[in-house]
């Protein structure tokens, strides 16, 4: 992927999304290395609200913009990608209802980074190169994700503190 040939609003809304894919990763690293109750639960926490975040900039704009670009290229991968949120959702939901030393804590912890791991595969070896090579303009993606991001920012990560 040549990326010097990629259009800029292109580049800056999946990079947007690619920056996500490298923290949530990071986190669940450093989850995995994570030696005490109070650290594990700070950064699942954290891995939580952002997921939550990325998740919602996907949905509200991200994949409806692509089905609409083109429904037959990109609707199996966007209705896979949705059943995986929902998935995913639901283990961020229990894992921000648990506590570190609760019977399968971790392991709730481990799966949603399995999962997500997963999709991440698939969104960055199959969604994101047909979204270059079909040339999907996506500048008028950028602002509204943006500011999307930063509202649940606010709403969400004050939580975490």
């Amino acid at each position: 992927m040549n990326k010097s040939r990629i259009p800029v609003a292109q580049k800056e809304v999946l990079s947007l999304l690619l920056d996500d894919h490298k923290r949530a990763k990071q986190l669940f690293k450093d989850f995995e290395s994570a030696k005490d109750s109070a650290t594990k639960e700070e950064i699942a926490h954290t891995v939580c609200i952002e997921l939550q975040i990325h998740t919602e900039l996907e949905e509200q704009h991200f994949y409806p913009f692509l089905r609409q670009q083109d429904p037959e290229t990109f609707g199996d991968l966007l209705d896979e990608a949705k059943v995986e949120h929902a998935s995913a959702k639901s283990l961020i939901e229990q894992i921000l209802a648990m506590k570190p030393d609760d019977d399968l804590y971790d392991a709730t912890v481990t799966v949603l980074g399995e999962y997500v791991s997963h999709h991440v595969k698939e969104e960055e070896e199959e969604l994101f190169p047909q979204v270059i090579s079909k040339k999907i303009e996506l500048r008028e993606l950028l602002d509204p994700m943006m500011a999307l991001k930063e509202q649940m920012q606010e709403r969400l990560e004050p939580a975490a503190a």
